[in-house]
């Protein structure tokens, strides 16, 4: 074994606080029920983070549109629980399927230009995805949004209660699953690849690295994860509208990767924790000004610097980060 398959290894290796971290954050809907609403939230915001940073920490793709695929994926499990049948699990994988079919079409369009020639075309996607949604409202209900989507029970037992409990453990465990899978595409071969193209594209193409081929995969893979995001949004909420393409969901996942960090997978977990119990906080407080005070944290973050805030803790991920 040489010195790179080593190096892969000893940073696949599982964390002792991770498994203790997922432990705590399934027991959480059960230690504190009331909140097993925005535990959901927190699941599926950091799912839309953990893909949106796949493609800008370990391949440094800046995306203005990522809520494409959230929105696709919405509204492709929304309809189809609507029109076809209600069953969870398959509406989350036409969901996916949906975003993924989105993600390689588009996936050309990344491959050429600088770094403002890509946001002003993801940035383009959305946009015209959402003018689509809005002009189809025979299908999609247009400004009033996709209403009486109506999910069956969980593996056919668990039913979608009022409280969010069984939300909460959908969302979580599909955030699980889909964690694991990313965790092991960034620690392979693929995913050093990945960090060879985002230091170095030229370089990279010199050694033989197919590059396009690369950016393709990634880029697919990360709209199908955040198409998983959306629907679980759409599903667990019973409800699609407009504002899953909207520009502020795209700007918001890259406020949390700011707050958690990029290229570490739990910057989007860790980000989207903070995120999500700021806003709920603040906006109870003053709902009018809640957003002030997140941009205001998020100046201070920038200027003092996100390691020096954190430094108590960062210990505990040591040697995971990309």
């Amino acid at each position: 074994m040489n010195t790179q398959q080593q190096s892969l290894l000893k940073y696949s290796r599982f964390k002792p606080w991770e498994p203790v971290l997922w432990l705590l954050a399934f027991a959480a809907p059960v230690l504190s029920p009331s909140h097993a609403l925005i535990i959901n939230e927190i699941a599926i915001v950091a799912l839309f983070a953990v893909s949106l940073d796949l493609i800008l920490g370990y391949t440094g793709i800046v995306s203005l549109g990522h809520a494409a695929f959230f929105g696709l994926g919405g509204y492709a499990a929304a309809l189809f629980a609507k029109l076809v049948m209600p069953d969870p699990l398959v509406g989350l994988a036409v969901g996916i399927g949906a975003a993924t079919l989105l993600g390689a079409a588009c996936s050309f369009t990344i491959m050429r230009g600088s770094d403002l020639t890509r946001l002003m075309v993801t940035l383009g996607v959305g946009l015209i995805l959402l003018e689509l949604a809005n002009k189809l409202d025979w299908l999609t209900g247009g400004a009033d949004g996709l209403q009486g989507v109506v999910m069956g029970p969980l593996l056919g037992q668990f039913e979608f209660d009022l409280y969010g409990r069984t939300a909460a453990y959908y969302s979580l465990t599909v955030l699980l699953a889909l964690f694991l899978l990313l965790r092991r595409v960034v620690h392979s071969p693929f995913g050093a690849t990945l960090k060879a193209i985002r230091d170095n594209r030229l370089r990279a193409m010199a050694i033989g690295i197919p590059v396009n081929a690369r950016l393709a995969v990634v880029y697919t893979l990360a709209a199908g994860v955040a198409g998983a995001a959306g629907a679980l949004l759409t599903q667990t909420t019973g409800f699609a509208s407009l504002d899953l393409f909207e520009f502020h969901r795209s700007a918001d996942v890259l406020l949390i990767l700011v707050i958690g960090g990029t290229g570490w997978l739990y910057g989007g977990v860790a980000g989207a924790i903070v995120f999500k119990l700021m806003q709920d906080l603040l906006s109870s407080i003053t709902p009018q000004y809640w957003t002030f005070w997140i941009g205001l944290f998020l100046v201070v973050l920038v200027l003092v610097g996100r390691e020096r805030l954190i430094r108590p803790w960062t210990w505990f991920a040591r040697g995971d980060k990309a």
